[in-house]
């Protein structure tokens, strides 16, 4: 599980598999749901900035650079109660300055639950202190 500190952590997020071409990770639907018990729209949101922004970074540190998310889309096609969702995040383009990654999330069923796309620029990373 990710630092507690961070929101993938106190969201249960585990990341599963991690490259610039493929990132797996799993959040469970408990605890991330809105009113009704679904799972939050907003929380495939953040499933997907996750994957997407780890392989823009994982990109962009091989040129000295950090990932700083600047757009996200989302579309939900059904709604999960229970378990795990699984979020496989694959680039659309990786480039020198941008890099946008697709994620798609699926229920244990594996059925699609949302299809996010993530678009990150990429800097110059600060000096060091």
């Amino acid at each position: 599980m990710m630092g507690r500190a961070a929101i993938a952590g106190r969201m249960g997020i585990q990341l599963l598999e991690a490259s610039p071409e493929r990132l797996v990770g799993t959040m469970p639907v408990e605890g991330n749901t809105q009113p009704y018990g679904l799972l939050h729209g907003g929380a495939s949101c953040v499933l997907a900035e996750t994957l997407g922004s780890m392989g823009s970074a994982l990109h962009g540190s091989a040129m000295g650079k950090i990932a700083v998310g600047i757009e996200i889309n989302a579309t939900h096609h059904r709604a999960a109660s229970s378990g795990l969702v699984t979020g496989v995040a694959t680039p659309v383009h990786l480039g020198g300055t941008l890099a946008t990654y697709q994620v798609v999330v699926t229920d244990e069923h594996d059925r699609k639950v949302c299809t996010a796309r993530l678009t990150c620029m990429l800097r110059p990373a600060p000096p060091a202190p």
